[in-house]
């Protein structure tokens, strides 16, 4: 019986180390705190409204327990998943997420306050732009992994990156949904900047933002106006457009620096709407205080740092991209949930990751952890890996098959470049 060959046996091993690497703990902690964290405060904050919507006060509670549940069994299965394998399902997740954007304009989503931003299969609802948050990190992060000198050219790279995104954020507008219009924005533009893109390019595309949200407010939707001028002074409407702002300014005032206690909370007692969903910060700092608040703070800090130091290690430029694009949209949706809850931005549909209540976004950013913990496992075995191949060389003369997992699967694209 022959001896395999060195090229696939080469693969096999690479395929076993995979599945043998150590995960980075901090990532995986700061994950699975978040995640129990989440669900403790979505049952305090909802278990006066659940009683009065559904008459059952852990209605809430059972299917967040059920979101996060799966959602941990998506993260085991992306962090066994090897992300190179990602570049091939990029265009089927871009033209999903499209589709479903759709969808949601054309007359099949279900409109809740006045917004159209959810798409109703049986029990549960999608959210098409928790899905096209992923779909720009997959796109940008393969597209500057095939020529990373695209990031320096403004016609090769920088315009068809914000063709892809205004397409998106286009539909996502028209919703209108403008917070995560600018969170997929935000995560395309920062992912280029961390594979280079030059200041003087940033500045104007912040510029060109900045006056594209002025511009649909003034001209197109007179609700986002009078957002805008409302929250500078919240208590001069505070029972019509800065009524939310008003009572999460109460929540976290009333909560002080230690706060009232887990489950004490008064403006959960149909006062604030929805406190499970975009205003849950609230309710932490009134029943936890600023204590809970700066703990929560550095669970978020931990995950977002780790998210950055996997990118500053990864084994190749894909990996980098894909973990850095992660920690983006992470610190994104935090810093604009957290300008909402403290009257620092007009208020704006956006959930605190891993702890508001649904589970769009939550299954979202568990799976995208995984995609984090698989760089991180193969970032360890990387050299184990180059000494294996160089020994396999010394021993055969011959050089190793490149294994399938890792070449490209972009049309006529090569590896992502190795940093």
């Amino acid at each position: 019986m022959g001896r395999p060959h060195p090229g696939k046996a080469l693969g096999n091993f690479r395929d076993s180390l995979i599945s043998k690497g150590q995960t980075d703990f901090l990532l995986l902690a700061a994950t699975t705190a978040l995640v129990i964290f989440g669900v403790v405060m979505v049952f305090s904050s909802s278990y006066y409204i659940a009683l009065n919507r559904e008459g059952n006060p852990f209605y809430y509670l059972g299917r967040q327990i059920f979101f996060a549940t799966t959602g941990f069994i998506g993260m085991y299965i992306m962090s066994r998943f090897d992300y190179h394998k990602l570049i091939k399902l990029t265009v089927p997740v871009m033209l999903f997420a499209l589709m479903l954007l759709v969808l949601v304009i054309a007359g099949f989503g279900r409109t809740v306050n006045n917004a159209t931003r959810w798409i109703a299969v049986g029990p549960l609802t999608i959210m098409p732009g928790e899905f096209a948050k992923v779909a720009v990190i997959m796109f940008v992060a393969g597209f500057i992994a095939k020529d990373h000198r695209r990031v320096y050219s403004l016609t090769k790279g920088i315009i068809p990156v914000a063709l892809v995104t205004g397409i998106y954020g286009a539909l996502i507008i028209m919703q209108p949904n403008l917070s995560t219009a600018l969170t997929v924005a935000g995560i395309a533009f920062g992912m280029l900047f961390l594979a280079g893109l030059q200041w003087r390019y940033l500045m104007g595309i912040i510029a060109l933002m900045f006056g594209g949200v002025i511009g649909l407010a003034y001209f197109g939707y007179e609700h986002w106006m009078n957002r805008l001028t409302s929250f500078w002074d919240p208590f001069q409407d505070a029972l019509g457009d800065g009524f939310q702002v008003v009572q999460s300014l109460l929540a976290l005032g009333t909560g002080g620096f230690l706060g009232l206690g887990l489950g004490k909370s008064v403006q959960k007692n149909l006062y604030l709407p929805e406190p499970m969903n975009d205003f849950i910060l609230s309710i932490i700092g009134e029943e936890l205080g600023l204590v809970g608040v700066f703990f929560l703070m550095a669970l978020f800090m931990i995950f977002i740092w780790r998210c950055f130091k996997v990118a500053m290690h990864a084994p190749d430029r894909y990996g980098m991209l894909l973990s850095g694009g992660i920690g983006i949209m992470i610190a994104i949706q935090v810093i604009l949930n957290v300008a909402v809850v403290t009257s620092s931005m007009p208020p704006t549909g956006v959930a605190l990751p891993f702890i508001s209540y649904g589970g769009n976004a939550l299954w979202i950013c568990m799976g995208a952890a995984g995609v984090v913990l698989n760089v991180s496992r193969q970032t360890e075995l990387a050299e184990e890996l180059e000494s294996v191949q160089t020994d396999t060389e010394e021993k055969t003369g011959e050089k190793p098959e490149e294994n399938s997992s890792v070449s490209s699967e972009l049309p006529g694209t090569a590896d992502p470049e190795v940093l």
